[in-house]
This record gives C-alpha cells, sequence and structure tokens, in this order.
C-alpha cells in the first residue's frame, strides 16, 4: 500500500464570481522514502495540492488516504490530531516561535504530543545534533541566521516521528550556499531515518535534487517522472 494515495482530487474555490478550478481529477501516489517534487507555474495548484495532502484544505471532491486513513472524512478535530502526530511541516518563512530557543522550539511539537520531559529534550538534542546545531541549542531564532533557523525547523518537523515531512519552497529565503547546506541534510535524513519528503518549489536546487518530479499545470498532473 503506498504511504500516500490521492483519488480523483478536484478543488473549486467559489469565492469569486467566476469559479476557480484550482485542482482537476488530481491522482498521485507516494510511496515511503521518496524524495519528491511537486512543480509548476504560479497559479498550477501546487500550494493547494500541498494543502491538501497536509490535512490543512479539503477538497471538493475526491479522497486522500493516509498510512491507510482517509483523512478527507475525518473531522476538525480528528485532523488536529493526525497532523500532529503524522505529518512534519516546513515553512518558507520558518515559523519558529520568536521567545523559545532552538531546542525548546523542537520540544514544543513533543510538549503538544505529552512525550515526558527528559525523553523530549533528548530527542530534541539529539535532533539539533542531526541538523548540525549541536552549538546552538539554546539560541534564540532571532541569533541565527536564515540557514539556521530553517534546520531548526527541519528539527522540530522530525520531531513527532511523522509519516513524512511537507515542505513549502523550504529554500526561498536562503543564499546558495544556505540552500545547499539545507538541501544535503535534508537528503541525510531521508536516507538515515527513511523519512518521506515532498517539496512544493520553483527552485531549480530542489528539483535537481529530486528523484522524482511531479509537474501541475492549470490544475492537473502534466508529468510524474
Amino acid at each position: 500500500m503506498a504511504l500516500i494515495e490521492l483519488k480523483d482530487i478536484s478543488k473549486t474555490y467559489n469565492t469569486t464570481a467566476v469559479p476557480v478550478h484550482a485542482l482537476k481529477n488530481v491522482n498521485i501516489q507516494i510511496e515511503e522514502k521518496e524524495f519528491t517534487s511537486i512543480v509548476g507555474p504560479s497559479g498550477s495548484g501546487k500550494t493547494t495540492l500541498l494543502n491538501i495532502l497536509g490535512g490543512l484544505d479539503k477538497p471538493t471532491s475526491g479522497s486522500v488516504v493516509i498510512d491507510g486513513q482517509t483523512i478527507t472524512s475525518m473531522k476538525a478535530s480528528q485532523l488536529v490530531d493526525f497532523r500532529l502526530n503524522k505529518i512534519g511541516f516546513v515553512f518558507q518563512a520558518y515559523n519558529l516561535i520568536p521567545v523559545l530557543t532552538a531546542i525548546e522550539n523542537v520540544e514544543f511539537i513533543m510538549l503538544l504530543q505529552n512525550v515526558a520531559k527528559k525523553e523530549r529534550r533528548e530527542q530534541a538534542e539529539n535532533l539539533l545534533i542531526d541538523v548540525g546545531l549541536g552549538d546552538k541549542m539554546d539560541v534564540r531564532p532571532s541569533q541565527l541566521s536564515g540557514g539556521q533557523q530553517q534546520r531548526v525547523a527541519v528539527a522540530r518537523a522530525l520531531a513527532s516521528h511523522p509519516s513524512f515531512v511537507l515542505a513549502d519552497e523550504p529554500t526561498a529565503n536562503l543564499d546558495s550556499k544556505s540552500a545547499e547546506a539545507l538541501l544535503d541534510m535534508m537528503e541525510e535524513m531521508n536516507k538515515k531515518h527513511n523519512m518521506t519528503f515532498i517539496f512544493s518549489t520553483h527552485d531549480a536546487r530542489v528539483i535537481k535534487r529530486a528523484r522524482r518530479v511531479i509537474t501541475l499545470e492549470d490544475g492537473m498532473v502534466k508529468d510524474d517522472k
């Protein structure tokens, strides 16, 4: 069974006078351990697809099955728990909590999961060491570079032991050196932890690293290779 299965996904927004068909009958299967990029021009449906994959938005029709569970039929409260325990998120803007240190940001997800204090501290330390920030554990986000903040965000995404990580334009705010270092680290996490990564990106550097590239155009899958 595939880790993720999108079946006949369509999404229409009726917020304007003319309905916007963001996705049209999209069918995609994603297996465990994939390192996949979703690409396409602005307006192609990438963000909508990522939001549906992450349970942040519901399709107008079709179903999303993750780890054998149909998330499109879940209630809002069930989706909150599912996202917390099954999906790691990495955002373009990092979305770290500014008043917390790096290690506290990583611990925060495990705090929500009711992981014991000693266990979550130990796991957070190990993750920050894995992403090359063993010497920055007690530093707040404002004192970190963009690349370092995004590394903390990746560590936080992995802290919940998710089934997969969704990364929305993770390199967009980074210089070339930081972007390449981040991608090196994500590839290492993919291999070391068998973590499935799904990127939404315009960045040629990310696309080059991906082992599978799904191209969207006008809300439909144009290419998948």
